[in-house]
């Protein structure tokens, strides 16, 4: 881990007509396992089929059809769990939620609410460097999806696809350790991050793959204290679960307007209803869903088509050993091995496929310089030309010799912004280009001097002002590397122009 001091940044203070209130927030985020077939059957988990073509009968609600458990939607439960520092129960359970909705075809939905496959971990979010929530993982367990209601294809009719029936689902539940908007954004994006270092979830928000139910309440400052000390929930106030963000941006806005709405209702004497809520981007409000149900509600009981899952320690050992380098190792070691700056070293682990190809740039060069060039110009160009990291043109191999020949001199920074240019656009060895193009930097000292006496000869009254103020003297250093086509050695050229000149 990074060897630094962490401090917690401070709640989010909102200034009500009679005092202040405090935010508290915990999230219930849902994360599509990534496997191929579903949590009880074996059918297809691809995003973007035909609508009910990707559907067993068990998903159906055929009669007579059992579940069978996918043995790898287990697996990638229990690396997600030791990816994030928690506990792996040996012996969970499955249970069924009870509730009728056209598409839920069972009239039920296994998942697992007394005997969670995994129990308490953590996750570190960082907020800016130096300054870190550590947020608790309560517990996570796995469910099966639903299908999908659509209404906008015929407004007298709605219509089922049962696609997305029995995809299994991590719902991972945190702790409530949020104090704010920014916080909670950060802790999903976070959260998003280890989830695909690991392979179990690839993230991808838009396609539904994850997403997020926030529960937000306000109390008085000191009552968050408080809770603290004797683990009363009452001391948080009544809290409202917003249902199915799927968006960083939406969810911040989404908290900070129902947040106003709850000091709003208690600020007139009224009081919050514990409700499920939606969150209405266009008129950027939440509405009222339903109210909120409690357990008994759902009248669970255990699954009596699956038996206690029980796995080995031997196993969970196994998937353990396995485990990738993930993102706040990898930046630690960034930070070590190659003297990176703490946010260099963010920036770069943020996404895996970003730390690898900067790996293969750096081996063996100036990891600095190495960190420089993919962040400020490669990143920026991908960025502009709207293209993935997997997609760039430079190959790691290629942006590490352009890196190379910088160190070694033999191209200046300038013309190493052309040589990336050619690179980027044209293809080919940064080494064998730099040669054909006659590209590499002048060295010699004495060709060097000989354009700097042409162009000190050349200008008289501009020599006599750069006496009586050095500063001048990078108009000299400017028209040197003019007359060699930026290839003369910039520091060579402000040394001797500054010998010339008498500076």
């Amino acid at each position: 881990m990074l060897d630094l001091t962490y401090e917690s940044p401070a709640p989010r203070v909102i200034a009500g007509a009679t005092g202040d209130w405090e935010l508290v927030i915990g999230l219930e985020v849902h994360a599509q396992v990534a496997t191929a077939a579903k949590l009880f059957s074996g059918a297809s988990t691809k995003f973007g089929a035909e609508p009910n073509s990707n559907v067993a009968f068990v998903d159906a609600g055929m009669p007579g059809m059992l579940p069978v458990i996918n043995e790898g939607c287990i697996a990638q439960a229990v690396r997600t769990g030791l990816g994030l520092k928690a506990e792996i129960n040996l012996r969970s359970a499955f249970d069924r939620k009870n509730y009728f909705y056209p598409d839920l075809p069972q009239g039920y939905q296994i998942s697992q609410l007394y005997h969670p496959i995994v129990g308490e971990g953590e996750v570190i979010v960082d907020m800016a460097p130096g300054v870190a929530r550590l947020v608790r993982i309560e517990r996570i367990h796995l469910e099966q999806d639903a299908g999908k209601s659509i209404h906008d294809m015929d407004p007298a009719m709605s219509f089922v696809d049962l696609n997305r029936t029995g995809v299994a689902l991590m719902e991972i539940v945190s702790r409530p350790d949020i104090r704010g908007p920014e916080e909670a954004a950060a802790y999903v994006l976070k959260l998003r991050q280890i989830l695909r270092y690991l392979g179990t979830c690839d993230g991808n928000m838009q396609n539904g793959n994850l997403r997020a139910d926030v529960n937000v309440s306000v109390c008085r400052p000191g009552d968050y204290e408080k809770y603290q000390e004797t683990q009363d929930f009452s001391h948080l106030g009544t809290r409202c679960e917003i249902k199915n963000m799927n968006s960083m941006r939406f969810i911040q806005l989404a908290i900070d307007h129902e947040a106003r709405r709850q000091i709003a209702i208690l600020e007139d004497g009224g009081s919050v209803v514990q409700e499920t809520r939606l969150y209405d981007p266009d008129k950027n409000e939440t509405r009222s869903m339903r109210s909120k149900e409690e357990a008994h509600d759902y009248r669970y009981f255990p699954c009596p088509d699956l038996l206690p899952l029980e796995i080995d320690q031997a196993w969970v050992d196994d998937i353990a050993a396995r485990l990738p380098e993930l993102p706040d190792e990898k930046k630690a070691r960034f930070v070590k091995d190659f003297g990176l700056s703490e946010y260099d070293a963010s920036v770069l682990t943020a996404e895996a496929e970003n730390a690898v190809y900067f790996e293969e740039v750096a081996q063996g060069r100036d990891g600095k310089l190495a960190a420089n060039w993919v962040i400020n110009e490669l990143f920026g160009r991908l960025k502009k030309d709207d293209c993935a990291i997997t997609e760039s043109p430079v190959s790691p191999a290629q942006l590490g010799g352009i890196v190379g020949l910088i160190s070694s001199g033999d191209i200046s920074g300038k013309i190493a912004k052309d040589l990336f240019e050619i690179v980027y656009t044209e293809g080919g060895d940064p080494v064998e280009i730099v040669e054909k193009r006659g590209m590499k930097q002048v060295t010699d000292t004495g060709a060097i001097e000989a354009a700097v006496d042409e162009v000190i000869a050349a200008n008289p009254a501009q020599v006599e002002k750069a006496k009586a103020n050095p500063k001048l003297a990078g108009w000299f250093v400017g028209q040197v590397m003019k007359a060699t086509g930026g290839k003369a050695n910039p520091a060579a050229v402000n040394q001797i122009v500054a010998a010339k000149l008498g500076l």
